[in-house]
């Protein structure tokens, strides 16, 4: 027990928008921000299992702050804070594509958004213990290390199908093209070689009637 308020503690001194907010709230109420920390908490879980519109709450929590943290670290000058970002987003990806095949059964289930939530914050939280990157490093990376140059494999050749399909796609759509214009021009030619005669018609006509005289 006395573990976790340690952790807690530490956690509440990182600096972050979060923390932030509640160093205000405690300077302008006075009241303790560990207090204030416990009671969103509570409330936010409570919202979680009772509220309405607890997906959107938690996709919110999962991708807004990520989102701008990582912006943030972007535009910081270290290299650090981005890795810790990307590793979120890669962890966050694969739990997305996991939960699209899983989402219709597990959403009846009551505590399913607010243990979600829970193990966003999880990956997200700074630290070592950070669940982003102890998932990362003992698990995902692993995997990739051992399979990754099948995987490249497998990209190459799509990609060298779908490039040979979408060249073949556009020669015949070419050829297509040029057979039609071939069929349109004579056509138009011998529309308009009528009007074209009309002239020579009327000129051999008016020389035969004066020969005649």
């Amino acid at each position: 027990m006395d573990g976790l308020r340690q952790r807690f503690e530490r956690l509440l001194e990182q600096r972050n928008l979060a923390t932030e907010a509640l160093r205000a709230l405690e300077a302008k109420t006075g009241v303790d921000k560990r207090y204030w920390a416990a009671g969103a908490t509570t409330l936010l879980s409570l919202y979680l299992l009772f509220g309405y519109g607890a997906s959107l709450l938690c996709n919110l929590i999962g991708f807004v702050y990520p989102a701008y943290a990582s912006i943030k670290a972007i535009e910081s000058p270290s290299k650090e804070d981005d890795t810790v970002w990307l590793t979120y987003w890669v962890v966050y990806s694969l739990f997305g594509l996991a939960e699209f095949f899983s989402d219709l059964l597990l959403s009846w289930f009551p505590f399913y958004y607010a243990g979600k939530c829970a193990f966003l914050l999880f990956c997200m939280i700074p630290g070592p213990w950070n669940g982003a990157h102890m998932l990362y490093h003992r698990i995902i990376r692993p995997l990739f290390l051992k399979h990754h140059q099948a995987v490249d494999s497998v990209v190459r050749d799509l990609s060298g199908r779908a490039l040979d399909v979408a060249a073949g796609i556009t020669r015949e759509v070419l050829q297509t093209l040029a057979r039609s214009r071939a069929l349109v021009t004579p056509a138009a030619v011998v529309v308009g070689s009528p009007l074209l005669l009309e002239p020579t018609v009327a000129k051999v006509s008016v020389t035969q009637l004066q020969k005649d005289k």
